[in-house]
């Protein structure tokens, strides 16, 4: 009942559904897949926040243009910063508060688990529909400090990413095997990086073999959300921090971004009824 009213108080009051992204496995694009579905979800007339818990690379900052921005304090805690007028997207980062961007953060477990239990209880998110929390890749403290300080505030599930390739499926097993242990309930994975789009002729080449996201899915008994290509301007986008979800629907990543956006809602249209 304690923990239940302190929920009921807290910064994390007004969100209504928690999302984290995670992978066993490094550069597979957590970050990228926690961008853009924040702005396929703002598209969909959403608000969202992006916690970014990646303490060592925190690259959220980057990808929407704001990494010179700083945070300020108010009288409930930190003040996320909003990456346009209408507030519709607010972020939190270890990123914003570097006194350069080319800091490292070497710090032990105990310090890194402080600030992330910060992170979740001094953020004043204010009202959002989706806060999605981005982590580094592996099943470590971080980790396992994330998903014990939102479990007061009944984290919705995490969506797991990979690539093709069998070592990196291999990675991601283990991190659903987490998800079991931290009893977190698994909405599906996503297969990255799944094939080359040609930017002339439009040609997807499998360039790190295909289908061991999906594979992994029904191995698991877990939603397949959808395979994601690799493609220059989403790579773009991301290098600019312009909205890719606006600026490229014609692209042949647009598609299949949008449906893993589309899937979650309707999950959630279906928790709800």
């Amino acid at each position: 009942m304690e923990e239940s009213a302190a929920a009921e108080r807290s910064n994390l009051a007004g969100v209504q559904h928690i999302l984290l992204v995670l992978s066993g496995k490094g550069g597979v694009g957590k970050s990228t897949i926690s961008t853009e579905l924040a702005l396929s979800l703002r598209h969909s007339g959403k608000k969202v926040g992006i916690l970014d818990v990646d303490l060592c690379g925190p690259s959220i900052p980057r990808m929407f243009r704001v990494q010179d921005n700083d945070v300020h304090q108010c009288d409930s805690g930190w003040v996320p910063v909003f990456v346009d007028q209408d507030k519709s997207i607010s972020l939190m980062s270890i990123g914003f508060l570097l006194e350069k961007p080319d800091d490292a953060v070497v710090w032990r477990g105990p310090k890194k688990n402080a600030l992330i239990k910060q992170f979740v209880a001094d953020v004043a998110w204010g009202d959002l529909d989706f806060l999605i929390v981005d982590t580094p890749p592996g099943t470590s403290d971080e980790h396992i400090s994330t998903v014990e300080a939102l479990r007061p505030y009944k984290p919705l599930g995490a969506i797991l990413v990979t690539t093709p390739q069998a070592v990196s499926v291999g990675d991601v097993r283990r991190e659903l095997t987490f998800c079991k242990k931290m009893g977190l309930r698994v909405l599906g994975i996503v297969e990255n990086m799944s094939g080359f789009v040609c930017p002339h002729c439009s040609e997807c080449t499998n360039i790190f073999s295909k289908g061991g996201g999906e594979e992994l899915a029904k191995h698991a008994g877990v939603p397949f959300l959808g395979c994601v290509p690799l493609d220059p301007q989403l790579s773009q986008s991301l290098e600019e921090g312009r909205d890719f979800i606006q600026e490229f629907p014609k692209s042949s990543a647009f598609p299949a971004l949008a449906h893993i956006a589309q899937q979650i809602l309707d999950g959630m249209s279906q928790r709800s009824s």
